[in-house]
């Protein structure tokens, strides 16, 4: 099969290519899909660099949410039938034309998704749902902030903050472009900070009169650690999904311990198969039925920014390291 694979193993965007790899074959407990569209993350491109090696056991092609049909039953599988079209999950191998994936981490394309926004969905709102809700907590009435919030994840951490009873969100990004979009979603951030110009803690307290924000989705990590702490309230608890500006801040842990705060660290590419099949299953059930694309119906949307041929995925994936989104970045296999 034909499949993105990168020169030396690890490189530059300039290694990537498209060559021929060995057709996966399903296991017992397996589906073979054919790939039809792939999200682009900010973990490939950790991956192509030599920085983040996929879990044990899963393949070393790039990528891990996809959208396509069923092509193959392994000889366990009974829930599924060739020709079912799908969305999911996977440790690794999405930038492929097929790709063998357990059958408990696919879910149906509803008739009104696309291939590419089937493809937007499996990682980010995975994420934002893990970091909201089932990690996070989200009460009805409480306060969030999501930072990085124009982002794939960030998009999707902010409605489903809304759609979970938040009376208020706030989110940052780096641009006024970025925020003024961010506030034109429907169901989005109710409120939207410069995290360059604008001191986020400062503000989040003046407009919460001194309480602080209930729950923070944090990516960025050392740059934000010290507003962030100063931006939770009293029982207020962090998730930390990355540490994009690295992971050594300087640590005072006097108020983790006067705020009662909970920090806690969250994955999702290396949990177990169980974990994750019990979370696909919660997103099923409380929010998948609710995710329209961007000019359906849907309570929660689905934001494209830019869709590419995989014949050219480097220009793919410079988008993204430029940091030039606001949504997904989509691949279709062509």
């Amino acid at each position: 099969m034909r499949a993105v694979l990168i020169k030396g193993g690890k490189g530059p965007v300039e290694n990537l290519f498209i060559g021929n790899a060995p057709k996966p074959s399903p296991s017992a407990q397996q589906v073979l899909v054919k790939i039809k569209a792939f999200g682009l993350n900010r973990m490939d491109l950790s991956q192509r660099e030599g920085h983040y090696p996929p879990p044990p056991g899963s393949s070393d092609i790039l990528g891990v949410e996809f959208s396509g049909t069923v092509d193959e039953l392994g000889s366990s599988v009974t829930e599924w039938k060739t020709g079912d079209e799908v969305l999911g999950l996977a440790g690794g191998g999405a930038y492929a034309e097929y790709i063998a994936v357990a059958k408990t981490h696919i879910w149906r394309k509803p008739t009104n998704l696309s291939w590419v926004e089937a493809a937007s969905i499996p990682e980010n709102w995975l994420t934002a749902f893990q970091a909201v809700s089932y990690e996070g907590g989200i009460q009805k009435g409480e306060v969030a902030l999501v930072h990085a919030g124009a982002s794939g994840v960030g998009v999707a951490a902010n409605q489903l903050a809304r759609f979970f009873g938040a009376s208020r969100v706030f989110t940052t990004a780096s641009s006024k472009e970025k925020l003024d979009w961010l506030l034109k979603i429907p169901e989005g951030p109710t409120d939207a900070i410069n995290y360059k110009t604008e001191n986020f803690a400062e503000i989040i307290k003046k407009e919460t009169g001194g309480k602080g924000v209930n729950l923070i989705v944090d990516f960025v990590g050392k740059d934000h650690w010290e507003k962030n702490i100063d931006a939770l309230s009293i029982d207020g608890r962090m998730i930390l999904l990355a540490f994009l500006s690295g992971n050594d801040p300087k640590v005072n842990l006097g108020p983790l311990l006067y705020k009662r705060l909970r920090i806690q660290g969250s994955t999702l590419r290396s949990r177990s198969v169980d974990y994750q099949t019990g979370l696909i299953a919660a997103f099923r059930d409380k929010a998948f039925g609710s995710i329209t694309g961007e000019n359906g119906n849907g309570l929660l949307k689905s934001y494209i920014h830019a869709v590419y041929p995989w014949t050219k995925v480097q220009e793919a994936h410079k988008e993204m390291a430029a940091n030039a989104n606001s949504g997904k970045i989509i691949l279709e296999v062509v």
